[in-house]
Order: structure tokens, then sequence, then C-alpha cells
């Protein structure tokens, strides 16, 4: 990758010796021709000389990484520096302004006698500037610098500038006499001009304004990121070549966290994909949606307080609605903490949905430590799995029963079985289908403590 920072320095470099070389012919020419325009513009570029190497040591402080008392680099010593340029250029365009207009109130304005140094000093000047605001342009584009934006402008401003000064010597020499003095207000005025643009543009990153166009752009980038719901805010603001900022996305609530992490880094990516030059901090909110189900209200509300809840059933009866759950809870707990724990989550879930709803929790052991156990005896296995195929064919749901495991624990036996039925049928019919193949297997086997019955379509 290229270094800019070295890119910068060298073009900066490159522009103190042009301007050097070019007022000080033009310091000899417009003292010998006694031409204000020549002498305006050799006062133009003494001030160029100063503003380049301004230019130079700002690009050199503004590639200074950040530190503790500079959290967004140093950058913006480019814009301070544009901005003493700007300045300068103002106090030149007044001052040529002034002694302009005062040579065409005299009555006899000053001799001008332009001769061949004068028309060649102008000539080498005009193809100088022209070369470098054409390099310093493209540089300053390449690396967003506006010291060199600044100093390109300068090249430009002087380029126009000797174009006027060259039409108004021409102009004297033959015979309009205020032909220098017009030209010299031409340039003071075009000075003027460029003065204004360059200080607009370098108030607007000192004032940190967004560019123009960014902020639309990387809000519309950002919601057409899945998972964003919108765009709450987003600052952006502009330090040399680069954009810093924050950007703040609402994300439906009922996302768990690992899925919003995935949303933040998207947008992140996204972003970086359309504008590389953009640093954003992402932030992600989690908001109420308007097309969430009173299941998933439901779901929250059990999930910001970590409690496993199933079997939900939800009904609408003479216009209020009634929850029934069934909520799985330590089972050494004592019944009267765990009816307060079921009681916080009632309240919890009538906050959700409204203090009209009703809400009854079933409270159900739940196993939190881990079973020890061995691969039960291959004859315990095979009576098992023959158990289970011959009731799955007698209930006509299930079938193909296969993967059959079984282990002894301290609890009993522990049964995990595969099985293969209709693709087309409902969730709800499968596991009432497979819920039947399991009591019927404990009720022949009361040693069997749990089942684990995993449901698969059938192949074609």
């Amino acid at each position: 990758m290229e270094d800019h920072g070295k890119l910068k320095t060298q073009a900066a470099f490159a522009s103190i010796l042009a301007s050097a070389a070019l007022t000080a012919g033009k310091f000899v020419a417009g003292l010998l021709s006694g031409s204000l325009a020549l002498m305006s513009e050799a006062l133009h570029g003494l001030l160029d000389v100063g503003a380049t190497l301004l230019t130079f040591f700002a690009v050199k402080a503004a590639d200074k990484p950040a530190d503790d008392e500079h959290h967004y680099g140093h950058a913006k010593i480019e814009a301070v520096a544009a901005l003493i340029e700007t300045g300068l250029l103002m106090a030149l365009s007044a001052a040529v302004l002034f002694e302009a207009a005062r040579r065409l109130i005299v009555a006899e304005p000053p001799l001008v006698d332009a001769n061949w140094l004068t028309y060649g000093v102008l000539g080498v000047s005009i193809i100088v500037d022209l070369v470098r605001w054409r390099s310093l342009a493209a540089v300053a584009e390449k690396t967003k610098s506006d010291a060199l934006a600044a100093d390109a402008l300068h090249f430009s401003s002087d380029l126009v500038a000797s174009a006027l000064v060259l039409a108004g010597l021409l102009a004297t020499d033959f015979g309009f006499k205020d032909g220098d003095a017009l030209a010299a207000i031409g340039v003071s005025l075009f000075v003027g001009v460029a003065g204004y643009r360059l200080g607009r543009r370098t108030i607007d990153t000192l004032i940190d304004k967004a560019p123009d166009g960014l902020a639309e752009d990387i809000r519309a980038a950002t919601l057409g990121v899945s998972g964003v719901a919108a765009v709450e805010e987003l600052r952006l603001r502009r330090a040399g070549p680069a954009i810093f900022g924050e950007i703040s996305i609402a994300v439906a609530r009922t996302l768990s966290p690992d899925r919003i992490m995935a949303i933040k880094a998207s947008v992140s990516t996204e972003i970086a994909r359309r504008h590389p030059e953009a640093s954003l901090t992402v932030t992600a909110n989690v908001r109420v949606l308007s097309d969430e189900t009173v299941l998933e209200r439901v779901l929250m509300a059990a999930a910001r307080r970590r409690l496993a809840i199933h079997h939900i059933t939800i009904q609408e009866v003479n216009g209020v609605k009634s929850i029934g759950l069934d909520l799985e809870l330590d089972a050494r707990l004592p019944l009267g903490e765990a009816h307060e724990t079921a009681s916080a989550l009632e309240a919890a879930i009538r906050e959700e949905l409204g203090p009209d709803v009703e809400v009854d929790t079933h409270i159900e052991p739940m196993e939190i430590e881990e079973l020890t156990g061995q691969d039960a005896p291959p004859a315990v296995t095979n009576r098992v799995a023959n158990a289970l195929a011959r009731i799955a064919t007698q209930s006509g749901g299930v079938g193909q029963v296969h993967n059959v495991r079984v282990r002894e624990t301290t609890s009993g036996l522990v049964v995990h079985y595969h099985c293969r039925v209709n693709p087309a049928r409902t969730v709800a019919d499968v596991h009432a289908d497979v819920d039947l193949v399991d009591r019927r297997l404990q009720a022949e086997m009361p040693d069997v403590a749990r089942i684990i019955g995993h449901a698969e379509p059938t192949r074609a």
C-alpha cells in the first residue's frame, strides 16, 4: 500500500521550491517593469511560499498517530493550516484591490514598461502553475489532504492571476493606460473568491460538518442489513482523509445476543465496503417491534429472568388473554421459594401484556446435575429396541425405529432412539405420535426413567 504521508510530504516540498522560484522571478520583473499587477502577483507568491512552508510542516504533523490527548489523530492540523492560508489570501486580495483603486483614481498612473523578461517570467509562471496545480490536486484528492488542496488552489489562482497580469500588460502596451490596474483588480477579486471557497471548506472541516451525501448513503447501507429495524442516530466528522463517527441502530429485542453482535458486525462490514475511509462505532439498541407475537413477548419475559419455560398455551376468553405455561425449576427448591419465582414471572408477563391478562404456571422439577451412567448390557438394549419397534408398528404414525441407545443411571434407564415419519405431517401430530410410543414403552418397562425420541422425515 502506498505511503500517503510520504507522498504528501514530497508534494509539499516540491511546492515550496516552485513557489520560491516563481516569486523571485516575479519580484525582479515587477520592479523592472513597474507593473502593479505583476508586483501583486509577486506578493501573492511570497505569501504562497509561506503557505507552502506551513503546508509542509502541517502534513508532517497531521500524519502523527492518535495519542492519549488526540484520540482521533492529528489530521485537523491540515485544516488549521488551510485556514491560515485563507486568511493570507484574503489580506493580499484587500491590499491589491486598494492599491489598484488608488491608481485608477490618480490623474496620471505610474508608467508601466513591460519587457521580454516580464513576459518571459509570466510565461514560465503560467506553465509551472499549471503543472503544479494538476499535480497537487491529484495528490490532494488521493490523500484527502486539506492542506494540499489549499496549495493546489493557490497554484490554480496563480495561474489565472498570471493570465490576467499578462492581459493587463498587453493592454498597456497597446495604449490602454489603466490595463495594468484593472488586471490587478481582477487578480485581487479572483484571489478573494478562491480564498472564500477554501475558507468555507476548511471551516466545514473544523466545525465537523458531515461530508455531503455521506450520511444518507451510510444510512441507506445500514438499513439494507438484515436485522436492522431503524437507524436511530448517525454522527460523522471528517479529519483529513479519515471519517470518524458513531451510528446507533435499533434491533428486535427478541434476538439473541449472538445474533445482535452478528448484525453489528454486518453493519460495520457494509459501511467499510462502501467507504473504506470511514471508521464508525456501531451501537445496537433493542426495541419492541410492532409485529411481536404474544408468544414472543412471553418468552422474552422468561428469558430476561433466565427461566426455562415450555408448553405455552395462549387463549382469548371473553376478550381476556389467558396464558398457561410449564416452568422448570430446581427440583431441590422448597415450594415456597419456587412459588415466589413463579409469581415474579407471572407479574412480569402481566407487565408485558397488560394487568388484565390471566397467567397460570405449572411448576416442574428440572434436573440440574449430570446423570452418571454407562451403556446398558446388549441384552437390555435389544429388549428396549424390540419393544420400541413393536409399539411403533402398532401406533401406525411412527416407523423405522433405529439408532437405539440405552444407558443405566442412578435414576433408571435413559433411552435414546431415532424414528421416521411422514415429512408432510405437522409437528403437533408427530409429537403426539412419538409421545404415545414413549408412554407405552414406560408402561411396559417401569425401570425406564427418561425417553428421548428423535423424529426424522421418511426417506424418498
